[in-house]
């Protein structure tokens, strides 16, 4: 499939040029002309949520940082980062970092644990974000902060982060293929059983840290969202919609039971898609399948492995529902195999290929599943993604889906590495600073891909003077895949 030519945001001057260009495309989202400053926006609107008042609808979406320290517990690098975040103007924290809930599910040798040996360092990061956004904003009595809670399954890397210890739910006929695992990494019942205890335990444990609540990650081909598409799996946890469901199920009953005071929200993949791969030329195409068969392993699919089906995913939402779960932040996607969906961008990642159409129409692709979950779910507060690719007018675009009720948050990730201020500028109805807007350069992705920490390197003065900088232009240019 050949790399597809688009104009970039920065050939719109104006929100207006911008408009007339999404039109033009016939994308099914707009945006405002101008964001309106603080209570006369819906940005700025309170929300309340399960007894307590969130003070915008602004969210700051869960990472992760590849820069903790060996034994799971956060470093300097990511009390920054999060001290970042609860200065960012945002009010709702959804999941601050994907949290390993054991060693096995690692996705990488420093990835952040939530266990006992973790616990005083991250009950004092949660304090440490409370105290920063009163010292910033006044009080904190309206910012919800969670922790998202994760086994990274097929993308291990407990020992060795580049040295795949893969934890698969089934055999994929083809990840299998394009990650190397086989039959074996599949785990057994009694093993998903034992990792249900430890989400259990490490819920525990971030309740008693001070997190409102806990992110049971269900997205972008980690274990729990694996599992949704199990239908070739034998047992208690494969086939049937009730048994591929049992995981989250059982997690959330648990929690429940255990701190009935805690919260379950949930990172979900609305929808998934057949896997992608690099070209010698830098050019993406997706694996090949046989058309004549439905492809049953991506849920929220439409069996064709290219479109979305929302039958299955509303229908878990729903059940969620029952399990007390009345939040989530929706994706679609994964960044591991089919990275240009899941997260648009106009360049490529080290490991990953040039985008293939306008990034504009992924952008779309999110706002539209999340606009379809919550007609179909209306009582669920939807927290939207995907927005960073829309730059200088993700505000406008922010604005226009919660005029629109296509949302209820609207969710920032790789922007708030480079711009944590971009809530509280557009709040305060600032003129955005553009020399700290993300472009998509994909280095906070690129780094770990070959053994960094993860940050924004191009923009954060912090980021540009550490060694890493230098290696990861060296590996961008050998690749000729940089700017």
């Amino acid at each position: 499939m050949a790399v597809a030519e688009f104009k970039k945001i920065t050939a719109f001057k104006t929100a207006a040029d911008f408009a007339a260009h999404i039109k033009e495309m016939g994308l099914p989202f707009g945006l405002v002309e101008e964001v309106k400053p603080g209570k006369e926006s819906r940005l700025g609107e309170k929300v309340e949520h399960n007894g307590h008042v969130i003070g915008n609808r602004w969210a700051i979406l869960p990472m992760e940082g590849w820069d903790c320290l060996p034994d799971g517990n956060p470093s300097e690098y990511t009390l920054r980062r999060w001290s970042r975040f609860a200065a960012s103007g945002a009010k709702l924290l959804f999941g601050t970092e994907a949290a390993a809930v054991m060693t096995e599910g690692r996705s990488n040798t420093r990835q952040l644990m939530m266990t006992e040996d973790t616990y005083d360092a991250m009950a004092k990061a949660s304090e440490m974000m409370r105290k920063v956004h009163e010292e910033k904003f006044g009080n904190a009595d309206d910012l919800y902060i969670g922790l998202q809670l994760t086994h990274s399954g097929r993308y291990s890397h407990p020992y060795d982060d580049m040295k795949l210890a893969s934890v698969t739910a089934y055999s994929h006929p083809l990840l299998d293929k394009k990650f190397g695992s086989s039959p074996a990494n599949v785990v057994s019942d009694d093993e998903l059983k034992r990792i249900i205890e430890r989400f259990i335990d490490a819920a525990k444990l971030a309740y008693k840290a001070g997190f409102n609540f806990v992110d049971i990650k269900h997205a972008h081909g980690y274990l729990g969202h694996e599992l949704l598409s199990a239908h070739t799996r034998p047992g208690e946890f494969g086939g049937s919609f009730e048994n591929r469901t049992r995981f989250f199920r059982d997690i959330a009953d648990g929690i429940a039971a255990e701190v009935p005071g805690l919260e379950v929200a949930m990172r979900l993949s609305f929808a998934d898609f057949l896997p992608w791969m690099r070209q010698e030329d830098g050019s993406g195409l997706p694996m090949e399948w046989d058309k004549s068969k439905p492809y049953i392993y991506a849920f929220g699919g439409d069996g064709t492995g290219e479109g979305m089906n929302f039958d299955e995913p509303v229908k878990f939402v729903k059940m969620a529902q029952q399990h007390g779960v009345s939040m989530i932040c929706g994706t679609i996607g994964s960044p591991y195999y089919n990275p240009h969906i899941q997260r648009p961008a106009a360049y490529a990642v080290s490991d990953g290929y040039l985008p293939p159409v306008d990034p504009l129409y992924n952008v779309a692709k999110h706002i539209s599943a999340a606009a379809a979950m919550k007609k179909a779910c209306p009582e669920v507060k939807f927290i939207g993604s995907g927005y960073t690719y829309l730059q200088e007018y993700l505000p406008n675009v922010g604005e226009w889906v919660l005029e629109n009720g296509m949302a209820d948050f609207i969710g920032i990730g790789r922007m708030v590495l480079s711009y944590p201020e971009m809530c509280a500028d557009s709040l305060a109805g600032k003129t955005l600073d553009k020399r700290h807007i993300c472009r998509t350069f994909g280095d906070c992705t690129s780094a770990p891909r070959n053994g960094m920490i993860s940050g924004c390197y191009p923009l954060d003065d912090y980021y540009k003077v550490l060694p890493e900088a230098l290696r990861l232009k060296n590996i961008k240019r050998s690749l000729k895949m940089g700017k």
